[in-house]
């Protein structure tokens, strides 16, 4: 090793000094009890609220552009039921196009307070108008003005254009609502596979890995 930034792996001493709590949190053995991954998820979502420091609903986002070149990002979680994991943001942003030509994706949770992560693949459908809509009227209205202003993901030349643009949209909607953008929507990432990883000592990690079998899942555990 010869970057000395990277820490080194623990020791055995360490683990019982600064994990055992985390550790025998992940040490129970119903998970691999569970039927299907949108409950689990909840669950661990739920502990990741009362124990992250912020956005505990953050989540890497991964795509695949025109070109084929992956690309990933961070991107807030904003619902999530038996239909999959739903996300906004703006259709014309670099996500956008991407998920236009290849509507797929790959998410990925990694709570560092819990030690734990979840992984998701599916394909990827636009949420309706009606969705958009009420998720849109749900935010702070200087968020709403931001996603008038913004042209996300083109080229920037300064803050100072880019509060110009803000100061414009907020006199443009002075005296009434702020509707939603047309070019601004959400999409739902429709699993087909959801997988719960949670740190073990010296890297004898468990994962449990749900895959969709017609209406239900299937479930398997997988080698650390």
């Amino acid at each position: 090793m010869t970057a000395p930034v990277i820490p080194p792996s623990p020791t055995r001493e360490e683990y019982a000094e600064q994990y055992a709590a985390a550790l025998a949190a992940n040490a129970d053995e119903t998970i691999f009890d569970r039927p299907e991954p949108i409950g689990l998820f909840v669950d661990w979502l739920t502990d990741a609220r009362a124990s992250e420091p912020n956005d505990a609903n953050a989540m890497t986002l991964a795509t695949v552009d025109a070109d084929s070149r992956p690309d990933a990002r961070m991107v807030l979680l904003k619902d999530v039921d038996a239909r999959g994991f739903t996300f906004y943001s703006n259709r014309e942003s670099a996500k956008g196009e991407a998920l236009s030509v290849h509507p797929s994706a790959a998410l990925l949770f990694h709570w560092k307070s819990l030690r734990r992560q979840v992984r998701v693949r599916g394909s990827v459908q636009s949420v309706s108008a009606a969705e958009a809509d009420a998720y849109f009227a749900s935010r702070a209205r200087e968020s709403r003005i931001g996603a008038w202003a913004s042209d996300q993901s083109r080229p920037l030349d300064s803050r100072e254009t880019l509060e110009l643009a803000v100061a414009r949209e907020t006199a443009r909607f002075a005296d009434g609502d702020v509707p939603r953008p047309e070019r601004w929507t959400g999409w739902r990432v429709v699993p087909d596979s959801v997988e719960f990883w949670r740190d073990r000592p010296f890297r004898l990690h468990d994962r449990l890995r749900f895959d969709r079998a017609g209406e239900g899942w299937s479930k398997t555990r997988l080698w650390p």
